[in-house]
Order: C-alpha cells, then sequence, then structure tokens
C-alpha cells in the first residue's frame, strides 16, 4: 500500500506517527473521529487562507469549530483574507483540499495553531491522500512543526 505524504514527510523529521485508513469514504468530522476511535475534538483540520496574492497561511483547528475571521485578519495584520481555492490548496500545499496536513507542503507558508489543538494528548491530521488520516501525539505533532505560532482563534 501507498505511504501517504505526509507520512513520509514525517518519517524525514523522526517523528513517531501511524497511518489510520479508513474502510469507508469519510463524509464528515464525526465518522472520521468514530471511524479512528478519537473524539472530534482529535480531529485537526488544516485550512489554507490567502493573504495577499503571494502570500499564504496555513491554520490548524481541532474538531468543528469555526474560527473567528476578526480574530485571524488580526493576527495576519490584513483587514481582508479569503479561504484559498481549490488550485491554490494544490499549488501551495501540493495535495488537494480534504487531504492536507502540515508536512511535506510543496512550498514554504507561515503556520498557526488554534491552542485548542494543545488541549488533546493524541490528534489526526490529514495524510496527503484521501480517506486516509496520520495520527500522532500532539508534543510529537508539535516537535515536528518547529517555530509555529500559537494563537487563539475562537471567540
Amino acid at each position: 500500500m501507498e505511504t501517504p505524504p505526509v507520512s513520509l514527510a514525517l518519517e524525514k523529521l523522526n517523528i513517531p506517527h501511524r497511518v489510520f485508513r479508513h474502510e469507508t469514504p469519510v463524509d464528515s468530522l464525526e465518522k472520521a473521529a468514530r471511524d479512528r476511535g478519537q473524539r472530534p475534538s482529535q480531529v485537526v483540520r488544516t485550512i489554507l487562507f490567502r493573504v495577499t496574492e503571494d502570500e499564504f497561511a496555513l491554520v490548524l483547528i481541532a474538531g468543528p469549530g469555526q474560527i473567528s475571521w476578526k480574530l485571524l485578519r488580526k493576527i495576519l495584520g490584513r483587514s481582508r483574507i479569503t479561504m484559498a481555492t481549490e488550485e491554490e490548496v494544490l499549488a501551495v500545499t501540493g495535495y488537494k483540499t480534504g487531504t492536507v496536513g502540515p508536512f511535506g507542503l510543496a512550498r514554504n507558508v507561515r503556520v498557526l495553531i488554534e491552542a485548542g489543538v494543545l488541549k488533546e494528548e493524541e490528534v489526526s491530521i490529514g495524510s496527503g491522500m484521501r480517506d486516509t488520516a496520520v495520527i500522532l501525539k500532539t508534543a510529537d505533532l508539535m516537535k515536528g512543526l518547529g517555530d509555529v505560532e500559537v494563537v487563539e482563534l475562537f471567540e
């Protein structure tokens, strides 16, 4: 079976993790969590935002919470930001929408991690492949990400 690109990137960083393959297609955050034996708050969504024409920021968010656009704009120092298009997501991350993980990206981008992610001991992230996740300890996620900004994005 093919090794997901996020797993390959983590192996290069010597970050312990495991690959989880869903038996049926994932159509919701709740199903992803249930299949993985996790709570929804352990499923980390990785969302790409366009800050300027050629500047992007990757935001990691735990669970189903909706981020505050106002807080995100303030943190990014912009009055206007948008979610990246599917084409931009593929070009910047190298992954299709819905499979994005924060490792093995096509180019370097600013990474923000919502503080709620750190409340969980173990999380799952996108693997770069559909219906496949990478599960790892939150401490290992942070070790692999290195110098990232931990921010509050919920009001």
